[in-house]
């Protein structure tokens, strides 16, 4: 591991103005990520800047019923809070399907969005890698790929995201905030994550230097019935294959309002807005639900040893929606 550097912050301009002061700095939340990266060469800052002791560790309830979660609220305190579990139980149930207990004690909102790709050849410095070294290639596309995209990807990468948290975030609109030198800012997670096209390394749309203040839910009354999914290789911590974050409004029958994110198919949490316009103000049935996972995995591209995926999705999307609509009859 490269020697580096660190220093505590103890506000939100002085992080920033470190960071911007030294452009192999880095911020260091939990360390979950950062720190594994660090210790097989990947990532070499210079200097750590622990933000930890920010004033950014609460979770408050907006005007209208949304959520404003501060970038260092830990997953565990995300998890367990009562308006997290009452307003948008995808999210508790997200966060708690991520890691292990003692990693989610440390791993922090922030951190989470940006965490990077556990994809093999990433992590892997003997190897050539696009992400990693552009231009160098992406040996995933002709070699181990079971757990790559299906969606969104391109010749020059097919790694996915890892979040949890970030796919139910993705079905209920989050915005992120950020603070730079220049002042805040906002990005809808929508736009948070860039396309992978030919610059994987190019990863989100934050302004250089920029600092994760916090997530904004918007007030979503369907996300009070909702619910997430996780299909992995073993029951144990371990990250998905297949993940689904979906909500469902339903009157006399028909559909008034449907959320639905995928996780494991792309480069960042997927929302399936095909499959939502063709569900809405249609039939809850089960003809239905498959019909509007069909349209949304149309697109999709599987390589050789990951076409099990479109199959898996397809059956997450079917059974949850079910189920979903089995408790709202209830």
């Amino acid at each position: 591991m490269r020697e580096f550097g660190y220093q505590r912050a103890t506000d939100v301009p002085g992080a920033v103005a470190l960071l911007g002061a030294d452009p192999e700095a880095r911020y260091l939340g939990g360390g979950t990520n950062l720190v594994d990266l660090m210790k097989t060469g990947v990532e070499k800052p210079a200097l750590l800047i622990d933000v930890r002791e920010l004033p950014l560790d609460r979770i408050e309830v907006t005007e209208g019923g949304g959520l404003r979660i501060g970038a260092t609220v830990t997953n565990s305190d995300l998890a367990a809070d009562p308006e997290v579990r009452r307003r948008y139980p995808a999210l508790a149930q997200a966060v708690l399907a991520g890691a292990s207990g003692q990693l989610r004690n440390m791993a922090t909102v922030g951190g989470n969005l940006l965490q990077r790709t556990r994809c093999g050849y990433f992590a892997d410095t003997t190897k050539p890698c696009n992400k990693r070294v552009p231009g160098s290639g992406c040996p995933a596309i002709a070699g181990e790929h079971h757990n790559h995209a299906i969606l969104g990807a391109s010749a020059h990468c097919v790694a996915t995201h890892p979040s949890d948290m970030g796919v139910a975030l993705t079905a209920f609109d989050a915005v992120v905030s950020y603070e730079t030198a220049d002042g805040p800012g906002e990005l809808p997670l929508a736009e948070f994550y860039l396309p992978v096209g030919d610059t994987p390394h190019l990863e989100t749309a934050l302004p250089p230097g920029a600092l994760i203040t916090g997530v904004t839910l918007p007030p979503a009354p369907v996300a009070a019935a909702s619910r997430y999914r996780k299909v992995r290789e073993r029951a144990s911590y371990a990250f998905a294959i297949g993940s689904i974050a979906a909500a469902l409004d339903i009157q006399d029958g028909v559909i008034r309002d449907v959320r639905l994110a995928f996780g494991a198919v792309a480069s960042r949490p997927w929302r399936a807005l095909e499959a939502e316009r063709v569900l809405t103000g249609g039939p809850a049935t089960a003809e239905a639900f498959a019909a509007a996972a069909d349209a949304e995995l149309a697109a999709a591209e599987p390589l050789p040893h990951n076409g099990y995926k479109v199959a898996l999705t397809r059956n997450l999307v079917v059974a949850m929606l079910t189920e979903l609509t089995q408790e709202a009859a209830r």
